[in-house]
C-alpha cells in the first residue's frame, strides 16, 4: 500500500468515527458512485459510436471510468482491481436497468443521487463534521477507496 492512499484513509476516517455515519456510508457511497455512472451511461453514445464503433466500451461511463481506475491504480492496484469489479458491476446493472426498466436510467439516477446524497449529509449532521470533499474534490473517490479497505481487511486482503 501506498503512503499516499494511506495518509487519504487516515483523514478521510477522521470525519468518519460515528457508527451511525459509518453505517450511512456504507449504503450511501456505493449508491451515490452507481448513480453517477448511471447518469452517464444514459447520455447518448452516437458521437463515441461513431469515432470507435458500437462495442460495450462505446458509452460515456466506460469512457469516463477509465481516468478513474488510472487514479485508483495510482493508489494501490488491489484498490484499484476492486473498483475495476465495483465498476463493472454498476454498468452491469446501469444496462439491465437501462433495458428493463419502466423509468429512464437517468430519473432513477437521478432520484438515487439525491436521495443518497441527503443521507450523506445527514450523516455528517450527525458525525458534527463536515464531509471530506469539502476540502479537498479527490476525496469523493476516496470514499468508495475507504470502504474497500475495510472489505480488504476482513478478507485479508493488502491494499
Amino acid at each position: 500500500m501506498s503512503q499516499k492512499l494511506q495518509a487519504l484513509l487516515n483523514e478521510y476516517s477522521e470525519s468518519h468515527q460515528n457508527a451511525q455515519n459509518k453505517r450511512i456510508h456504507w449504503i450511501c457511497v456505493p449508491l451515490i458512485f452507481w448513480s453517477i455512472i448511471a447518469l452517464l451511461y444514459s447520455i447518448p453514445n452516437s458521437f463515441l459510436i461513431e469515432n470507435f464503433g458500437n462495442y460495450f466500451f462505446s458509452n460515456w461511463a466506460v469512457f469516463l471510468m477509465i481516468p478513474v481506475l488510472i487514479y485508483y491504480f495510482s493508489l494501490s492496484t488491489s484498490i484499484a482491481l476492486g473498483m475495476f469489479i465495483f465498476i463493472s458491476i454498476s454498468l452491469y446493472i446501469s444496462e439491465l436497468l437501462l433495458q428493463n426498466s419502466i423509468f429512464p436510467l437517468w430519473i432513477i439516477a437521478v432520484i438515487v443521487f439525491v436521495l443518497a446524497w441527503i443521507g450523506q449529509f445527514y450523516g455528517h449532521k450527525v458525525e458534527g463534521k463536515k464531509p471530506s470533499f469539502l476540502k479537498d474534490i479527490q476525496f469523493l473517490l476516496i470514499g468508495p477507496a475507504w470502504l474497500m479497505h475495510f472489505i480488504y481487511k476482513r478478507v485479508g486482503i493488502k491494499y
